[in-house]
């Protein structure tokens, strides 16, 4: 390559930037027929002073270069030989520099085109392969013809590289060639290849049969990844001698338009004075593509696809499709008013508009009207006139989303109230331009398919992966990430992954449980994000529960009464199952075989798929409880069966078919012996209440006429007792007063130990109850206390004597205050009383009361 040649006073420059080709020697290969105009590469050329001023040249009249390094063909070319090599040559115009290169353009030829390859005497040249898709044979260490026979050539051909084009389909491993040595049809070779690909890392992408020298490519290429391989290939014979010089094989790895191009920015920002003039450069853009940048796939051309504002001019900027320079091409560049609004924000005030306006304030030639014009093709704005100042009042009336539309260039026109007068013109200052930024907030995540509904069987095992219910941050620009939980999982069957959002099962999912609803299970889950403040939203997954037979039916009902003889009522017995179709019915009814006695005394006929009687076999059956199994199966994939007892009632029947008294007694699990028995001990007892009752009878008759031999000084009841001496009193009389209570009271009767009751007392036991006697208030005069008293006692069955005789017990020989049957009316005649006044302080209270007259 000639030398950079450079001029007087550039050696500053020199010594700063160095300037040349990327290569020195550019390889390529192609086709044998060429297209006119067809791409072949292209040269990469760096430049001190920029790309502007360079222009490419070459010494070959079939090629030419283009402005951007690209080599094309200026015709449509067949290339006889197997190698195409000329010169590019840069030049800059300023200070006539100039820069080489070499390009070689190799030619992909079988070995049938190889130069020098001619068939042995005796032998035919080697036919292509049929098995692999290129069924190329090369033939790497040719002979050639002398004088004395075959000898071989001191150096080997330089073999051409092999294509193989990336992201191909296969089937694998796919054959790309086969490499034979002429000394096979001799002596049996092993061949093999070493190299990156082969034994260094990345392992085994090439393959070859050491027999038959077929190479293999075992997976798809991606050039992207890497373009291009080198390999050697040997041929030892097989006591592993080198019987040839290895050879270089070059494999590149043909480029597939794979790859779009992707600008290195997101957002370019670039600056322009108002009023630049056309051709202003305002900024560039770049965008790289992975494809090869040689070939048409990798190359990148740029345009404008929109403008906004598309005043005062739709086309103000042009842009360089090759080299992506931005410029204007139009005047009319104006700034005269920004705002900024925070996204999902309304009725916000943005920014105010001033307008000029000379004619008289307040009146509708002064009154300023606005109106957008263009900018905002949503309607996310409106303009408002202040009434006071005229001015225009930018209003956000529909949120406007960061991620949509990140500035809105508004243009806007504004006019007066009134139209303006005959022959005056628009002014150019009546319209403006508008920037309005959108300001990015922190937003909520949410769930893109809410409610999410999926279906699967229940009882799938515990882990298994169900979904990945996943939720999107429209935050795009803030690089934030999401975590999840739940808030409603109300069987707890569920665990979500916090990082990315994947849903496992916690448990048995069961369909027929109370937490499934029409066969839907609905738990519900939480995204929340990291933002400043942090922003969540909420999903609901439905989980649609397919049935499988899990749940073996059972019968009704439980218990059943049948006749011991048999008859016409049958049970009648069903099935249930919490499966559903069709894992339930129809269902087969049948009796066990164990214990033998279930078939032996009873039978079961299916009605139809859902019902079936069960009846007796035999003729007779003694009455009693009995447990009847009975096996019950379901239609289910597989079957479940289930044995259900029936606890019947056996027991004698009248002439209509229903339990009789006794027959219910026996059926309540008695035999007749039990029956028996009951009946003789009732009897007894019966016999024993008799018997009680005429001694009682007996006694009471006894009593009446058995004279009391109590001694009238033992009997203290109702006697008069004379304290002599000082210290005696009412505690020297030990007397039991529960004698002197009322029958009534049954405290002390229940309480009192047997053999102590007295005749006249309420006997202790069950009475029939009767209303209570009526409370007569105590009459003024003590007969009629004593007659009233009497009266009720008739008149009460409750009371002694019981229709006998009433005998009170001895009191004594008698008393000095005579009869008391004066008392029967207190008009009997006067008394004195005044003796009663001896008798102590209890008489005295008497006395007073009959006695004292008047008082």
């Amino acid at each position: 390559m000639e030398a950079p040649k450079a001029h007087n006073g550039d050696l500053t420059a020199r010594e700063t930037c160095k300037a040349g080709f990327s290569e020195e020697d550019y390889t390529a290969l192609i086709s044998q027929n060429i297209l006119e105009g067809e791409k072949v590469l292209k040269v990469k050329f760096s430049s001190c002073l920029g790309t502007k001023g360079t222009q490419y040249e070459t010494n070959s009249m079939d090629f030419k270069v283009g402005a951007d390094g690209t080599v094309f063909a200026t015709r449509e070319l067949q290339i006889p030989s197997e190698e195409v090599a000329f010169t590019v040559t840069a030049w800059d115009r300023q200070t006539a520099e100039r820069w080489d290169a070499m390009v070689r353009l190799l030619v992909a030829q079988t070995s049938s085109a190889l130069p020098g390859h001619k068939p042995q005497k005796g032998k035919k040249a080697a036919a292509p392969d049929p098995a692999g898709p290129l069924n190329d044979t090369l033939l790497p260490w040719p002979q050639h013809q002398h004088a004395n026979g075959l000898r071989r050539q001191k150096r080997d051909w330089v073999i051409p590289p092999i294509n193989v084009p990336e992201n191909s389909r296969g089937p694998f491993p796919q054959q790309l060639v086969r490499i034979r040595s002429d000394k096979d049809n001799d002596i049996p070779i092993r061949y093999s290849i070493t190299g990156v690909g082969a034994d260094q890392p990345p392992m085994e992408v090439f393959s070859i049969d050491s027999m038959s020298g077929r190479m293999y490519v075992t997976r798809p290429m991606d050039r992207e990844e890497r373009a291009s391989y080198h390999l050697r290939a040997h041929a030892v014979d097989m006591n592993g001698n080198k019987v040839e010089n290895p050879i270089d094989l070059y494999i590149y790895v043909i480029d597939m338009n794979d790859n779009r191009p992707e600008f290195i920015n997101q957002v370019y920002n670039g600056s322009v004075d108002e009023g630049s003039k056309p051709g202003t450069y305002v900024m560039t853009v770049t965008a790289n593509d992975a494809d090869d940048s040689t070939t048409a796939n990798g190359m990148v051309r740029y345009r404008i696809v929109t403008q906004t504002p598309q005043s005062p001019s739709q086309n103000m900027f042009t842009i360089n499709s090759e080299t992506g320079d931005i410029v204007t091409v139009a005047a009319g560049l104006d700034r005269e008013y920004a705002g900024e609004v925070p996204e999902n924000r309304v009725e916000t005030v943005v920014a105010n508009l001033t307008v000029m306006d000379r004619d008289q304030p307040h009146s509708p030639n002064w009154n300023a009207v606005y109106r957008i014009i263009s900018g905002d093709p949503s309607g996310h704005f409106s303009i408002r006139t202040d009434p006071v100042t005229n001015e225009g009042m930018v209003t956000v009336v529909k949120a406007v989303d960061y991620e949509l539309n990140r500035a809105f260039m508004l243009t806007v026109m504004v006019s007066n109230q009134a139209p303006l007068a005959s022959g005056i013109q628009m002014s150019f200052q009546s319209t403006a331009g508008v920037t309005i930024s959108v300001m990015d907030v922190n937003e909520a995540p949410y769930f893109p398919s809410n409610h999410k509904l999926i279906r699967l069987e229940e009882g799938v095992p515990t882990g298994t992966v169900l979904t990945t219910f996943s939720a999107v941050d429209p935050d795009r620009f803030m690089q934030q990430s999401v975590r999840y939980s739940k808030l409603s999982d109300p069987a707890n069957w569920l665990h979500v992954n916090a990082t990315n959002g994947q849903v496992t099962t916690a448990a048995i999912l069961d369909r027929e449980s109370l937490y499934v609803k029409n066969n839907v299970y609905e738990a519900t889950f939480l995204a929340a994000d990291n933002g400043i403040p942090p922003a969540s939203g909420t999903g609901t997954l439905q989980i649609y529960l397919i049935d499988i037979n899990d749940n073996a039916p059972e019968l009704l009902p439980k218990e059943a009464q049948v006749c011991e003889k048999p008859s016409l009522n049958a049970i009648n017995i069903t099935a249930a199952d919490a499966d559903m179709d069709p894992n339930v019915g129809p269902y087969v009814f049948e009796l066990p075989f164990v214990p033998a006695t279930v078939r032996r005394n009873w039978t079961i006929a299916r009605l139809n798929g859902d019902y079936a009687q069960l009846s007796l076999r035999i003729l007779y059956l003694e009455a009693g409880m009995y447990d009847v199994p009975v096996i019950v199966t379901d239609s289910g994939n597989p079957p479940l069966s289930n044995t259900s007892i029936i606890k019947v009632k056996v027991c004698p029947c009248d002439e209509n078919g229903d339990c009789t008294t006794v027959g219910a007694v026996a059926a309540a699990g008695l035999g007749t012996g039990a029956i028996v028995a009951i009946l003789i001990c009732i009897v007894i007892l019966l016999t024993m209440v008799l018997l009680f009752v005429m001694w009682m009878k007996r006694r009471e008759k006894e009593r009446h006429t058995k004279q009391l031999l109590i001694d009238p000084e033992d009997d203290v009841r109702d006697n008069i007792l004379k304290y002599d001496e000082e210290g005696g009193g009412e505690e020297d009389q030990d007397y039991d007063l529960s004698q002197l209570q009322q029958p009534e009271a049954m405290e002390h009767v229940l309480s009192k130990a047997a053999g102590v009751r007295r005749v006249d007392e309420r006997p202790v036991g069950a009475e029939p109850q009767y209303p209570a006697r009526p409370v007569v208030p105590h009459p003024g005069d003590i007969g009629d206390f004593i007659n009233e008293g009497l009266r009720a006692a008739d008149n009460d069955p409750t009371a002694p004597p019981y229709d006998s005789l009433l005998v009170f017990d001895y009191e004594g020989s008698g008393s000095t205050a005579g009869s008391v049957s004066s008392l029967n009316s207190s008009s009997s005649g006067d008394q004195d009383y005044d003796y009663l006044n001896d008798w102590g302080p209890r008489f005295k209270k008497l006395a007073d009361m009959y006695g004292g007259g008047e008082d």
